[in-house]
Formats: structure tokens, sequence, C-alpha cells
């Protein structure tokens, strides 16, 4: 792997221009064929697999009319003074109604004063408006004529809120929280390299590989139905990964002029050494985005597959286009600076070679206070509760949440989460005798608000009836109801075929799904990944620790997650306007991003550690060794991703505000307490063991060759460090492994 990868290295120093202008058309291209291809068809939200869905899907076939997968408003009228009845208000109200209806895209918008939508007070009254299209169909003229309705309908006698899905917040600027992630990316590669070209490198092919990712998923959105949100995970994962790849392929190529090399050996020698982390490392992300296959939910997977592309990508660049950039460069960028001298003294060694000999000396301590310190963290994991994100959670200065508020007030909190049952019979006839059956064994079941009347189908095999809980959507009562409703036995008792859907059946329903398929997801990526660990490192032990400290800093973050955003701790320095279920997608999202990160890290860091020991360094400096190449460039890259991540906490959005805080806070537990702590005192504890391979094993795993030990030296550069063999890779020899463990 090395040699082939040191000399496309070569290849791509000597060729630079041939390289920068084959990636050049690539981008071009993309960018003409995005900008031909048909529009993104809308987001598939559909949940193959759950009783929700199949209830949505029986009501679209049995009730066409009802549009039962289009988007809703729910619009709240409240008078200030007096009753939403006075013939003054009533007329408003009629009025707004009227206009709501108009927008072509809108099927139905309910009068309040015939459908009972009253409260028993009389001060409140709400009108359904149900599109014929889907959320993510809706345009925006009709999303803009429903605001622009509300706020010509207030008042000084009525307020007027909406709320439900066809009602969005539209962010300006939506490029600004990547953009305050690029800023503190430049500042931390100029403090890191100190050279602007050396900084810009690593930002320019990151977002030249986003760009040329971006416009591809573009053009093929039609033909493979790609949803219009593919776009978000791939560039946060692409501009992510870019950045890291560049910077040490970078880091390494300084770090060999450092050592004499000349411009085109050190080019070579940076990818056939850090190329190969790189190309392990991507591999590791790649299986974890395209592992989210396993969910089986269309959104999910389309997202994971485009994020995997860019990183492919990434990689590809980082190989090929890096090391023609660097010979454009020529002397623009130097060698890594030595460390600094003390008058009349030997070299001072960096922090991070202090901070490894530190913990070497004291294994047993750090180890146990990392630990211990993650698990104390992870705690909160075990009252994890998960739902989807509602109008709940939005800040109280929308009008979704202040609508959601109105309605609380007005009917009670179910009615922000009706529970939609379908009926039929159990014999397959009518399902009127059915349906005024369940819906009398429905009423007396706990926590029941009211139940609707029975709407037959045309076909009269089909009934619909709304449930309304008595408690709000999310909570425990709620999620006791929706079991009790799905209970055989009710259906028994009806002689009925009992299907229960609406949104909050289909949340409930989704964190479902998403539980149930966490474990196999984590079983899955961290087992692929444990296998190519081993073929990397030669060992057992070493893969063995990376899983379990990424089992660490996941739990951790997770933990985190729960504190802040169920159980409210610092909720106000976060900006979390309504603790509440922590989304979802978080925990398997967490999952396959973190790891992917994580184990980026631990490639970078702990190969260098593995290249120092072949080369014959004892298991402590080879400790020690990794550090001094990897721990400043791993911090950097560290820095750089919890900015990105941390960017994304000023949104007003709560599904965003809470991925940003998770994956910023799990990047950092991992990579400054489990890489930079635990690693290195488990590493020091197991010694020459963690290098070693059964000898079973050895006969079947590949030697992969990340560190380069079969690149012999066919010439001298011109002051060779004395641990480092020369290296050229015009020539190889046939070689046996290089240094003990290998």
């Amino acid at each position: 792997m090395a040699s082939f990868l040191c000399k496309l290295g070569r290849f791509s120093f000597r060729k630079r221009w041939f390289v920068v202008v084959v990636w050049t058309g690539l981008l071009v291209l993309a960018g003409m064929l995005a900008a031909r291809a048909a529009p993104a068809p809308p987001n598939d939200f559909s949940m193959p697999g759950t009783e929700a869905q199949h209830a949505s899907d029986l009501l679209a076939d049995g009730f066409p009319g009802l549009h039962a997968d289009g988007a809703t408003a729910r619009v709240v009228f409240r008078v200030k003074d007096g009753r939403i009845s006075d013939p003054e208000v009533k007329g408003e109200v009629e009025a707004t109604v009227r206009a709501l209806g108009a927008d072509p895209q809108v099927s139905q918008a309910t009068d309040p004063f015939r459908t009972g939508s009253v409260s028993k007070d009389g001060s409140t009254a709400y009108s359904q408006v149900s599109y014929e299209v889907s959320s993510s169909h809706l345009e925006d003229s009709s999303r803009s004529a429903l605001l622009k309705t509300v706020e010509d309908a207030r008042s000084s006698t009525l307020t007027v809120e909406a709320g439900g899905n066809a009602v969005s917040a539209v962010t300006a600027g939506g490029h600004s929280k990547e953009a305050i992630g690029l800023a503190v990316a430049a500042v931390v590669l100029v403090l890191t390299f100190g050279s602007l070209v050396a900084a810009g490198l690593p930002l320019l092919t990151a977002l030249l590989g986003v760009g040329t990712g971006a416009c591809v998923i573009k053009a093929l959105s039609a033909p493979l139905g790609l949803g219009t949100t593919t776009t978000g995970l791939a560039t946060m994962i692409g501009l992510a990964v870019g950045i890291d790849y560049a910077l040490f392929v970078v880091s390494r190529y300084r770090a060999e002029l450092a050592l004499g090399r000349d411009r085109e050996d050190a080019a070579a020698h940076a990818v056939g050494t850090a190329g190969s982390a790189v190309v392990f490392a991507g591999t590791t992300v790649v299986i974890a985005l395209v592992g989210l296959l396993v969910v089986n939910i269309p959104l999910l997977t389309q997202m994971g597959f485009a994020a995997a592309g860019t990183v492919v990508l990434a990689v590809l660049i980082a190989l090929t286009l890096i090391p023609a950039l660097l010979g454009i460069a020529g002397r623009r960028i130097g060698p890594a600076r030595p460390p600094r001298r003390r008058t009349g003294r030997t070299a001072r060694d960096g922090l991070g070679v202090r901070w490894a000999r530190f913990v070497v000396r004291r294994p047993v301590a750090v180890l146990l206070t990392g630990v211990a310190a993650l698990a104390a963290v992870a705690v909160p994991v075990a009252s994890l509760q998960m739902g989807l994100p509602g109008d709940a959670s939005q800040p109280v200065s929308t009008t979704q949440r202040r609508a959601y508020d109105l309605v609380t007030q007005g009917f009670g909190p179910g009615f922000n989460g009706p529970l939609t049952v379908v009926v039929r019979s159990a014999s397959g006839g009518p399902a009127k005798a059915a349906a005024e059956k369940t819906a009398h064994q429905v009423s007396g079941l706990d926590d029941v608000a009211s139940v609707g009347r029975p709407r037959l189908s045309e076909s009269g095999d089909t009934a619909v009836l709304n449930v309304v809980p008595a408690s709000p959507p999310g909570s425990e009562q709620t999620s006791d109801l929706l079991n009790a409703l799905r209970d055989p036995g009710l259906a028994h008792t009806a002689d009925a075929r009992i299907l229960v859907g609406g949104s909050t059946a289909m949340n409930a329903d989704v964190s479902q799904k998403l539980s149930d398929a966490l474990l196999p997801y984590l079983a899955l990526v961290v087992g692929l990944a444990f296998l190519l660990l081993i073929a990397v490192f030669r060992s057992l032990l070493v893969p063995l620790k990376a899983a379990l400290g990424f089992l660490l800093s996941v739990l951790a973050g997770l933990g985190a997650v729960v504190a802040v955003f169920q159980w409210g701790w610092l909720a106000q320095l976060f900006g979390v306007a309504q603790p509440g279920p922590v989304m979802s997608m978080m925990p398997i999202f967490m999952v396959g991003v973190v790891f992917g990160l994580a184990m980026d890290y631990e490639v970078f860091l702990v190969t260098r550690m593995r290249e120092a020991y072949v080369h014959g360094r004892t298991p402590l400096e080879a400790i020690a060794d990794g550090f001094r190449h990897s721990a400043r460039v791993v911090v950097a890259a560290a820095v750089i991703m919890i900015s990105v991540f941390a960017a994304f906490m000023g949104s007003d959005e709560q599904m965003l505000k809470t991925i940003g805080f998770g994956l910023a806070i799990a990047v950092f537990f991992d990579a400054f307490v489990v890489r930079m702590a635990i690693v290195p005192a488990v590493l020091a504890l197991l010694g020459d063991r963690a290098w070693r391979l059964p000898r079973l094993l050895d006969r079947f795993v590949p030697n992969l060759d990340v560190e380069g030990e079969r690149l012999q030296a066919a010439t001298v550069p011109a002051a060779p460090a004395p641990e480092e063999p020369a290296v050229h890779c015009d020539e190889t020899a046939e070689a046996g492994r290089l240094g003990p463990g290998a």
C-alpha cells in the first residue's frame, strides 16, 4: 500500500499541472451537469415497516380527499376580551379562514364554528388547513401566503398564530455556520503551520471536494431520487474530513522536508505514509456512513451515501491534488520548525512529548482518571428519552410555539398531538360496526380526552377516527395510550383490525425503530472497523482499545446531551428553549459521525507510534515519538472539528442546536480525553504486547504496510535523522518486515 501511494504521490508531484487541470475539469464538469439537472425531488419521509406508515398508506388509499401525507397547518385564534363567537370577532375569523382556503395548494381550511373547534370557555378556536402536497412539495409562495394571512389577521382584539409542518422558519444566510467553521479553521491552520500558503491548501482542497461533491449530488438527485437535504450532511462531513486529511499530508510533508529530503521525495513519502493513514481513516468513515443503510429509513440512507461519496473525494484529493499543489507552491511551504533551544542546552521537547512522557510515567492514574471522568459524564444516558422535534421545542419567539401554547391553554395539551385510528373489519367486510365498537372501547381507556365520530371511506371498508389524549405529545401517558390502542386485545374485542397513525404515532414508531437499529448498527460499524484496524496495526489489542475508547466518547457525549437538552442543565447558557426528549436520530447519528472522526484521530496518532516501534524504538519511546509528530496536528484537527460543529449551536432550530452540541462535545471527549490520555496510558501498560499479532492470525492478515516499512532507501538525503531511514519509492525491494511486531 505505502509503495503504491508513494509512487502515486511522486507522479502527482511531477505531473502537478496535469493533476490540477484534471481536478479543475471535474469540478467544472460536475457544475455543468448540476446546472442542467432536474430539480431534486422532495425528501422521502416515509418510514417503511412502521405501523404509522401503514396507517398513512391506508388513509391515502381509502380517503384520497384527506391528503393524509399532505402538509398541515393549524391556525389558532384567541380573543383578548369577550368571546370568539362575538359577531365582530367571528366575522374576522371567518374572513381569515376564507383567505387561508384561497391558496391554490390548499385542499381545505376548516371553519372552527362548523367543526366545533372552539374551546369550552369560548376564548379560543382553530382552523385546520390541509394542503394537497407534502411539506417538502409546498411552494415558498404558499408558505409565505400562510404567514402573511396570519400576520394580517392579528388585531387589537384577536391573537392569531400558526403551527404545523407547513410552517417553517426560513433562515437567512444559510451558509453562515459553514463560514464560521471555515474562519476558525483558517486561524487554527495558520497557527499550526505558521504559513498562510500551507494553511490555505487544506481549506482550498476541502472546498473543492465539497463543491464537486455537492454538484455531483445535485446532478444525480433526479435519477437516483436523492432528497433535498442530502447535501447538508455531505457538506458538514466533507469539510471536516477534507481539512483533516489535507492537514495530515501537508504536516507530514513539512516533517519530511525537515529531515533533509528534497521536495519530490518529501511529497512522495508524505503520501506513502500519511496517505496510507488517510486511506484507512477514510474507509472507517465510509463504513460508518454507508452502515446507516441498516436503519432502513430512506432519508438517513440517502444522507449516509451522499456523505460517504464526499469522503471518498476527500481521500482522492489528499492523495493526488495535495502533492500536486505542494509542487506548485515550491519554496513557499518550508520545513517544520525545529524545537526551540535554550542557551547552552539541548532542544526542548514540545508540549505534546512532555505530556506523553507524563502519561507513560503514571499510566494507571491517568487511565483511571480519564475513564472515571467519562463514565461520570455518561451517567445521564440511563434516563435517555427519544422523540422528534416539534412545535413544543421551538423558541417561544416563534409563531409555531405560540400556537402550541394557545392550543394547550384553550383545549388541553393532547390536542397538539391527536392519534389517528384506522379501522377495518376483521372479516374484511364493511367497517362501520367495527369502527363504532372501536370508538366505544377507546372512549373507556385511560388518558383519553375525546374520541371523534368515525368517518367511512367511499368503499365502506375503512373507517378513521381521531383520538385526543389528555396528555401532551411525547409524554409517558400518551405513550401508554398508544400502546393500549395497539393492544391486540382491543382489536379482538372490537372485532376489528386497528392501526394507529398520525404525527404522534409516527414519532413514537421512528424513535422505536432507531432505538432497535442502534445496537445492530453499532455492531456492524465497530465490527467491520475492528477487522480493518487489525490489518492496519497488525494487532488485536490496539483495535480493541480503539473501539472501547470510542464507546466511552459516544456515551459521554450522549450523557452531556441528555443533561443539557433533556434535563435542562445549563439550558439558558446553551439557548435551550424547552428541555424535552432528545431527537431520535441523535444517538445513531452521533455514533456514525463521531466513530468516523474518532478513527481518524486513532489512525493518525497510533500509526506514527507503530512506525517508530517497527523502526526499533521501545514501546514507551514510540509513544513519545507518536506525540512528537502527530499530537499538534491531531489537536489542530480536533479544534477545527469542534468549532465547525459548535457553530451550529447558534441556530434557532432545536435539532441543529442538539446536533452541533452533541458532535462538538463528543469530539472534544474523544480527542482530548480518549486519544490524548487514555490511549497512551493503555499502550504504556501493554508495552510490546500492544503490537503483537497471534501467529494464527499473522498468516491470514495481509500486511498493508501503512507505515512504509517496505520502502527502501535508493538514495540518501542530505541529512537523514538517525531514527528515520531514508526512503525513495522509485525502487522498492522485495522485503520482509522491519522491526518487531510487524
